[in-house]
């Protein structure tokens, strides 16, 4: 194996419901019913999971996900400021919990 990721593992998640029927049934109609359409459109929706993909760093997730953004009509412009989105509150996440550092460095130094 050439890298870890292999973009044809994605076809095979469904695997993962083999040995746990009940609770694959249970994740699959809780996942359908959190993107139907609602207060937010399919096209946002897909945005945000576009975002939460990148933020979470996971490439089977970027893959679906962008190419959701696309047949849901999202263009390039508005699926990179959704990434930009993303980076930024995993920046700022980051530098927040700095104040926790700031705070033991405080407890330690005394």
């Amino acid at each position: 194996m050439s890298h870890y990721y292999d973009e044809h593992d994605l076809s095979r998640f469904g695997d993962m419901g083999r040995n746990a029927p009940d609770l694959w049934d249970k994740f699959n109609d809780w996942y359908q019913a959190t993107f139907q359409e609602g207060s937010l459109t399919g096209r946002e929706k897909a945005l945000i999971a576009l975002g939460v993909a990148h933020a979470l760093q996971c490439p089977y997730c970027i893959d679906a996900w962008s190419q959701e953004c696309l047949e849901k009509g999202s263009n390039l412009d508005q699926m990179t400021e959704a990434v930009h989105i993303a980076a930024a509150i995993r920046g700022g996440a980051a530098l927040v919990h700095g104040v926790q550092m700031r705070k033991r460095n405080a407890q330690l130094s005394m």
